[in-house]
């Protein structure tokens, strides 16, 4: 057992470096097949060495800390990543932020959280979490995801689904104020309502229950190794990305598509730590991931491209379509009834993963 730890130790550590070597050595070039092959591999790697990294640094933090850090570090590099395309795209990239962000939002509170519900809930019978926590996350992100998405689509100050500037600093500054009360109230006022429930008839395993916290030093260790694996991460999708694109052109698929798969590579790593939370009966955990997640990329994001936007030149175009009205509409609605009973079963994981699925459809086929 000591062997196979330490041999953990040494390619979880090893990954997040040869990515960042790779992702300097590729940045900004056109890339043949092999190499493309190898930035995959290691791409998967450092998504992998990502996840063990985010538990060591939530089991010595505790929850609901550790998840929201996995949250956050990931939107912050997505957050930088979004800036940088807008900035090298022109005209074309006017609904980059609004396609990303969206599409965010359908991944983590339909497939996260619906992945997460069936794997719990088959596992364990039932998926119990915290109605209270969690449906104060689910509000928050409907919240959010109206003010930032839905509402440009009706307003009248500028021709398009697009924001004056009165009211884009409006939906930056409301964002940025409801996603630090929502951290506010989920670790310091009422922390409580978004740590796991374990049912009285279950016992936590043996290793669960007598493992023994990281020490500071290890923590942070693996605090900045999980940066540099999530900075792997979205940069390598990057560099693979205009791979992807000539896939999807060649295929005859609306270039959308190209986002989505950038946002399935990019929230990898909160989905496998999701699951794996979900197969330990902390379902709470996997719905503080998939609900954070969504609140950190709406939250931090449309602050990010509002402040981009000052020296940015071309239309933003934030405002969603009728198709996705719905689909948005229809996973709030969902979703509400999905936290209110405060457990699941497979059926309602079934569903929002059916949610996902139609997105994805609709994504190929507009």
């Amino acid at each position: 057992m000591t062997a196979r730890l330490r041999l953990a130790a040494q390619w979880t550590t090893l990954v997040p470096v040869f990515a960042v070597v790779l992702l300097v050595l590729t940045w900004g070039r056109e890339l043949p097949g092999w190499i493309v092959a190898v930035v995959t591999l290691i791409l998967a790697g450092a998504v992998l060495a990502a996840v063990h990294h985010a538990e060591v640094v939530a089991h010595r933090v505790g929850e609901p800390f550790g998840s929201l850090v996995l949250a956050v570090a990931v939107t912050v590099i997505e957050v930088a990543l979004i800036v940088t395309l807008m900035i090298d795209g022109g005209d074309k990239s006017a609904t980059l932020a609004r396609d990303t962000v969206f599409a965010a939002v359908m991944i983590t509170v339909n497939g996260i959280l619906g992945l997460s519900l069936l794997v719990g809930s088959l596992r364990h019978g039932t998926a119990v979490f915290n109605s209270e926590g969690t449906g104060a996350a689910l509000a928050t992100v409907a919240t959010l995801a109206t003010l930032s998405l839905v509402l440009p689509t009706f307003t009248t100050s500028k021709p398009g689904p697009e924001f004056s500037t009165v009211q884009l600093t409006f939906a930056a500054v409301s964002s940025l104020i409801l996603y630090a009360l929502f951290v506010a109230t989920q670790t310091v006022r009422h922390r409580d309502y978004f740590l796991p429930i374990v049912k009285q008839s279950e016992k936590a395993s043996p290793v669960e229950e007598h493992a023994e916290a990281p020490t500071t030093r290890v923590a942070l260790i693996s605090l900045g190794l999980l940066g540099l694996a999530l900075i792997g991460v979205v940069g390598l999708a990057k560099g693979v990305s205009p791979t992807i694109e000539s896939g999807v052109d060649a295929a005859g698929l609306p270039h959308s598509v190209v986002g989505v798969v950038i946002a399935l590579l990019v929230l990898l790593p909160e989905t496998i730590a999701a699951v794996r939370a979900a197969r330990r009966n902390q379902v709470q955990t996997s719905m503080n991931l998939a609900l954070g997640s969504a609140m950190a990329s709406i939250g931090l994001t449309i602050p990010a491209v509002a402040l981009a936007s000052l020296w940015l030149t071309g239309p933003l175009v934030l405002g969603l379509g009728n198709t996705h009205l719905v689909l948005l509409a229809l996973t709030m609605v969902v979703g509400a009834l999905t936290v209110v009973p405060g457990r699941a079963t497979p059926l309602q994981g079934g569903v929002h993963l059916v949610l996902l699925a139609a997105y994805l459809e609709l994504a190929l086929n507009p």
